[in-house]
């Protein structure tokens, strides 16, 4: 099945130390009840048996309700599970050669952390999007490289792929970071740490809302 990648809205990365498979299903379908239109299989603690496990099964749950879902870092897990596409970090591979790989029409994305250097590169390079952070302190990561508002700004000016923001982003900042020019909003702690997972995930969608001003 072949996903076209949202422009627009909540994109929910997997926690680790989910639990088994069932829960984890579980709680990604409460996100895109909740809104949730782009979701990532992040996943840095479980064997390959359990990853290709809990990608198989994510893959089913989310195509199965028209949401792409991306692995994080691993590319052949992404073609072995039949996923929409990959999500690559600094040293996750070269992106020519990884969409070599997977064909024209899976999605990559790629982290660009505060550079619109580096952005610019991946876009010319082929990437579908470009992710940008940390925006504020990250539990998931907190020693990671700050990114200020201006470079999402002049990244939403200048790119034409979808800009996604990640790190620290909770519902009360997040219409923040969508005014500053960022079109998907990559969410681990705020959106699965929370006890109502698809209300969670609305309050992310609200700041979305077409009346939103800056």
């Amino acid at each position: 099945m072949n996903l076209s990648l949202p422009r627009r809205g909540l994109y929910a990365l997997t926690p680790d130390h989910v639990g088994d498979v069932a829960l984890l299903v579980e709680r990604v379908l409460a996100a895109i009840a909740g809104g949730a239109v782009l979701v990532q299989y992040r996943d840095k603690s479980a064997s390959p048996i359990e990853q290709s496990e809990r990608a198989t099964a994510l893959v089913a749950a989310c195509h199965g309700r028209g949401v792409p879902l991306i692995i994080n870092d691993a590319v052949e897990l992404a073609i072995a599970s039949g996923a929409a596409g990959v999500h690559l970090g600094r040293d996750d591979g070269d992106l020519s050669a990884v969409r070599k790989m997977l064909g024209d029409k899976r999605i990559i994305g790629v982290s660009c952390y505060d550079s619109l250097s580096l952005a610019r590169d991946a876009v010319a390079a082929g990437a579908d999007y470009v992710a940008f952070g940390s925006c504020y302190v990250s539990t998931t990561k907190p020693n990671a490289v700050h990114c200020p508002p201006s470079v999402l700004r002049e990244a939403a000016q200048e790119l034409s792929v979808p800009i996604v923001a990640i790190g620290g982003i909770t519902a009360e900042n997040a219409p923040s970071v969508v005014n500053a020019g960022a079109s998907l909003l990559a969410v681990i702690g705020a959106l699965f740490d929370a006890s109502d997972v698809s209300a969670a995930a609305q309050a992310f969608a609200r700041s979305f809302s077409p009346t939103l001003k800056s």
